[in-house]
């Protein structure tokens, strides 16, 4: 068999005794698990360790592996230089996989390095085995960084990897890592959500009951608000064991520091054409677009038909004869919001009224949401089922003087110096408070965070 197994770990740099300097016994579960999957990766014996990490170079588009034959790494970042390690990659697959997801449509290959030092996603487990007393004179290592691109294309490229290494007849152990929620603790380095434990309790089910398609559909929104780091490292893992029955088992986890450690550990078995994930990864998305597009009112119907007509045509469309009233008659500014696996993918719109009506507003916020936001590449056709819309009627703005008059959640801000002026919506995921939605308005109008402002708020009636 060419995959040996696999691991999700967690890559808490306190975890070492140089570097936590006794902290690192406040999670001595997470230890005692790691050096219990170490000692189990060095009895496989494996020809290549791959190793995909949140930290080595990613890419909003495209997976980056690791080029050339060699590469060191230490902890000097974290005052430890003396946890020093040097590694020899697998040239051959790497290049076999570059080929193999390359064919498969998938961007990935050894282009663009910025930094070949081991990052500390990958020292952590590297540290373990060579205390584990891994050979590595006779171990090579690959590793890959993650990307911007959805579940599916993470799952395909695991696949990929899956289909190289059998090519090139390699034994070769996964090892996923990546931390859980940074978000447990009130007190912890990042503060405290309420999806973050909620996060890292449904990572934890399904990577321990090895349900890699509960895995691959979780909520973005939680996923978003829980700040993780390493949910994309096992999307890959998962794809690289498309296809296999895998017999999971949960070692341990930790939120002892606000940060979730979860080691897990997959034993792999006979081929099962039933764990293809790809498969019915697509048939849950074309569903939830179907619901989706079903579900739209009027004014995402037509923010929808504008920006499909303008993709397909490049052409502004016309404006349907079955409009409600309230979109002919009345005059008001008007946002179109795109979104695409969770993430932004433009947003366009107008403070006050600048056309006859409001469905000429959306019709041409729409057209520019989609192809002048500066931000993202124009929208291409085949993204189209993947678009999520919402469109924010906007009320009048209305000038204040303090900042106790502002509400996130209810009002948006437009902040104004000097003839720059930067508007945000309200009740943005991620945007938490009145000083974060003025800082981000500030931003977005080239205003120095110093500078004082004008400030208006406004309603808005919000559509998706």
């Amino acid at each position: 068999m060419s995959i040996l197994g696999a691991v999700a770990v967690p890559h808490p740099p306190i975890i070492l005794p140089e570097v936590g300097r006794g902290e690192e016994l406040k999670i001595s579960a997470t230890t005692d698990a790691y050096k219990e999957i170490s000692r189990r990766i060095v009895e496989l014996e494996p020809e290549t360790i791959v190793i995909t990490s949140p930290h080595s170079v990613m890419y909003a588009d495209y997976f980056h592996i690791s080029p050339g034959p060699q590469a060191s790494g230490d902890m000097s970042q974290f005052r430890a230089g003396q946890v020093a390690l040097t590694v020899n990659y697998d040239v051959e697959l790497a290049k076999k996989i570059s080929d193999v997801a390359s064919s498969a449509g998938v961007p990935a290959g050894t282009l663009g390095e910025r930094n070949p030092s081991l990052d500390h996603g990958t020292m952590i487990p590297l540290r373990f085995l060579q205390q584990a007393g891994l050979d590595f004179n006779r171990t090579k290592f690959l590793r890959i960084g993650l990307s911007g691109l959805n579940a599916a294309l993470h799952y395909k490229f695991g696949q990929s990897i899956k289909r190289a290494t059998a090519e090139v007849g390699r034994r070769i152990f996964f090892i996923a890592s990546g931390d859980l929620s940074h978000k447990l603790k009130s007190d912890g380095p990042y503060g405290f959500v309420k999806e973050g434990p909620v996060f890292d309790a449904q990572v934890m089910e399904n990577l321990g009951g090895a349900d890699f398609f509960k895995l691959l559909t979780m909520d973005e929104k939680i996923c978003s608000r829980a700040a993780e780091c390493g949910l994309r490292s096992f999307w890959i893992m998962a794809g690289a064991l498309d296809s296999l029955d895998v017999h999971a088992e949960r070692l341990s986890y930790e939120g002892t520091f606000g940060v979730g450690y979860g080691i897990v550990w997959m034993n792999v078995g006979r081929a099962n054409p039933a764990r293809n994930f790809d498969e019915q990864l697509a048939r849950f998305k074309a569903r939830e677009s179907a619901k989706r597009k079903e579900s739209e009112d009027a004014f995402v119907k037509l923010a929808r038909h504008s920006l499909e007509t303008f993709v397909r045509t490049h052409e502004p469309a016309a404006l349907p004869n079955d409009l409600p009233a309230e979109l002919l008659n009345r005059r008001a500014g008007a946002f179109v919001s795109l979104h695409k696996d969770g993430n932004l993918r433009g947003c366009i719109g107008t403070i006050m009224a600048t056309r006859a009506n409001l469905a000429e507003e959306i019709l041409y916020n729409a057209i520019s949401a989609c192809s002048k936001d500066p931000r993202f590449d124009p929208v291409t056709a085949d993204e189209l089922d993947d678009i999520e819309y919402s469109v924010d009627v906007l009320g009048e703005p209305e000038r204040v003087f303090s900042i106790n008059d502002l509400d996130v959640k209810r009002y948006g801000v437009i902040v104004e110096n000097g003839g720059r002026r930067g508007l945000l919506l309200p009740d943005l995921d991620g945007v938490d408070t009145v000083a974060e939605q003025i800082a981000i308005a500030k931003r977005k109008a080239g205003i120095r965070a110093d500078e004082k402002v004008a400030l208006w708020r406004f309603e808005v009636i919000r559509h998706h």
